[in-house]
């Protein structure tokens, strides 16, 4: 009897041990793949909300006249979407708001500012704001999109429910400088490897897909070293399968209710 009890109580260990941690669901640029809705939309805010996910990604970029606007890339429109018309595409960081308002979103909206995200980012108290600061042309200007986001985010009181990610060294940098401490903030390029971002002291990687596949053992050498793991852009089943069973901290995704019905499946 004593010993059946060990048994059952070791099957027992050996389960917990081998269960797979649940990561939490963050929607790339929001969850767009609804109707009304474009990446990086105030309705794809919105549309994230009500899912209850546990994040919505959006990205920034600081125009001409100064005005912070919530945009992927560069260039606006960030893709051509209404065939056989002539839509000029204008470099975000060299035109005026103004100049951006004149070509509207796939879904009718006028791009929207970082204020007027927050606003909306403000109506939830689950779902968090994850910031990319988009790279920009100097060091200065880098510093200039830091310290204006950080402020507006106090400004809102969403210090708790803002993290930051960028590619460039330097922001996630300053981000540590100048956001509240303890601010969550991950580095996006891949090309560090788990020490050297502990070094860095932010509080983790958000990696792309290929490279954690190709270099796997990073994702428990960053949890051994307190760093959380997010990995972007998930949407594939056997690509979200693959990231759910190596027990990734995040999952970035354009699928969230995929991600969501695999996460309630594999972590039981």
């Amino acid at each position: 009897m004593i010993m059946k009890k060990i048994l059952t109580l070791a099957a027992a260990a050996l389960i917990t041990a081998t269960a797979i941690a649940q990561p939490q669901v963050i929607a790339h640029r929001g969850y767009h793949a609804t109707k009304g809705s474009c990446r990086n939309s105030i309705e794809a805010l919105k549309q994230a909300q009500k899912l209850g996910l546990y994040g919505s990604e959006c990205d920034i970029n600081m125009t001409k006249d100064g005005i912070i606007v919530v945009a992927h890339g560069y260039l606006h429109p960030d893709k051509i979407y209404r065939r056989g018309e002539d839509i000029p595409r204008l470099n975000i960081q060299k035109s005026t708001y103004e100049e951006l308002c004149a070509i509207k979103l796939e879904n009718g909206e006028t791009i929207p500012t970082l204020e007027q995200y927050l606003e909306q980012a403000k109506k939830s108290k689950k779902t968090k704001l994850i910031i990319e600061i988009k790279d920009h042309a100097t060091p200065a200007k880098e510093t200039e999109i830091v310290q204006q986001t950080v402020d507006m985010v106090a400004k809102f009181g969403l210090n708790d429910m803002v993290e930051y990610i960028a590619f460039r060294p330097w922001v996630c940098f300053e981000l540590k400088r100048l956001a509240p401490e303890g601010t969550p903030i991950a580095y996006l390029n891949g090309d560090y490897d788990p020490a050297y971002v502990e070094g860095m002291g932010i509080s983790g990687i958000d990696y792309k897909y290929d490279v954690l596949k190709k270099k796997p053992k990073w994702i428990k050498s960053c949890q051994k070293r307190g760093l959380k793991v997010n990995v972007w852009t998930v949407n594939a089943e056997e690509k979200l399968r693959w990231v759910i069973e190596q027990g990734v901290d995040y999952i970035t995704t354009d699928d969230p209710v995929l991600a969501n019905k695999l996460i309630k499946e594999m972590c039981k």
